[in-house]
């Protein structure tokens, strides 16, 4: 038995939740992954998980086993970058995460940009409307929007990026502009549905309030909103950076703005180690600054308000 891959294969139906998901996760037949659990279980001696109709449950041991696998193949994973030399020189696969619309309309082209100039880099972006943890999915980089609340990340703030509501011109000619927060009751609303729970909230005086429309659309997309909004369909919300083309072309009009919630920080982030690998240290040292100047060109956050039209 290859105790890595065991220990690989457990670690993803913990992080999955069943085996069947860990199947798919790996791309490996039910059975497989299955029969690696099992082998692995009778090798130590000790049952490490509960089967029920649904899911994985951990036993207290399967608990400490789980613990100490991580720590042993990240070990592994640091050695295995030593040998390759990727503490030395900017080498081996870089693996960066950002939510999908920012990835790909800022991050994508510094990462261009910085493979031209790293030959021996490779690349491996996800781009996902969700939060991951980076040691779990073998993560270097990511972009983080909001607060952050690991404290076992390292920061390096390249922005911020504000809230704003807008709506086409047609609609607005139709419908009348709202000019306070609660008037959005009386209007229709085109809603985009992430990975978190979303309140439309401004700031009126020395308070906060939380005010929306019908939720005429509700989507799981920003670049679908946006367009749904840009077609007359209501009134949406969303940060700065995704409704800015749309804004500078004036298929959007921004309102409420005096109402506008404070900006969000928008950070690259890794996690803490002793070293990082050189190539990890090669991108946060190439990507922030350049997409410091790319969100400032971009009008995105306070900082930039004069370049968006009101």
């Amino acid at each position: 038995m290859d105790r890595f891959d065991a220990m690989s294969t457990f670690l993803a139906v913990v992080d999955t939740g069943s085996l069947s998901a860990a199947g798919r996760k790996l791309a490996a037949p039910l059975t497989t992954v299955s029969r690696k659990v099992a082998a692995l279980e009778r090798r130590l001696g000790v049952q490490l998980l509960v089967r029920t109709s649904r899911r994985v449950e951990l036993t207290e041991s399967g608990r400490q086993y789980a613990a100490s696998a991580r720590q042993i193949l990240l070990t592994l994973d640091e050695a295995e970058q030593t040998a390759a030399g990727e503490y030395l020189a900017a080498r081996g696969e870089l693996s960066v995460t950002a939510p999908t619309l920012f990835g790909e309309l800022h991050v994508m082209p510094v990462l261009n940009a910085f493979l031209t100039e790293h030959p021996e880099i490779d690349l491996r972006l996800l781009l996902i409307d969700a939060p991951i943890d980076l040691a779990e999915n073998h993560v270097h980089v990511a972009v983080r929007i909001g607060e952050l609340a690991d404290s076992a990340l390292i920061a390096r703030k390249i922005g911020a990026s504000r809230s704003i509501t807008c709506a086409s011109p047609d609609y607005l000619r139709r419908r009348g502009e709202p000019l306070r927060p609660a008037d959005l009751v009386d209007h229709e609303g085109v809603t985009f549905r992430g990975f978190s729970p979303f309140q439309w909230r401004y700031v009126d005086g020395d308070e906060t309030v939380v005010a929306e429309p019908r939720g005429r659309v509700v989507l799981n997309s920003a670049a679908a909103a946006i367009r749904a909004a840009e077609a007359g369909l209501g009134v949406t919300r969303a940060l700065d950076y995704q409704v800015a083309e749309a804004l500078a072309r004036g298929s959007l009009k921004a309102i409420l703005t005096p109402f506008e919630a404070p900006a969000l920080p928008i950070n690259l982030v890794f996690a803490k180690q002793d070293r990082a690998p050189l190539k990890v240290r090669a991108f946060m040292d190439w990507a922030a600054p350049k997409l410091r100047a790319r969100l400032l060109e971009a009008g995105v956050g306070p900082g930039a308000r004069a370049a968006l039209p009101a």
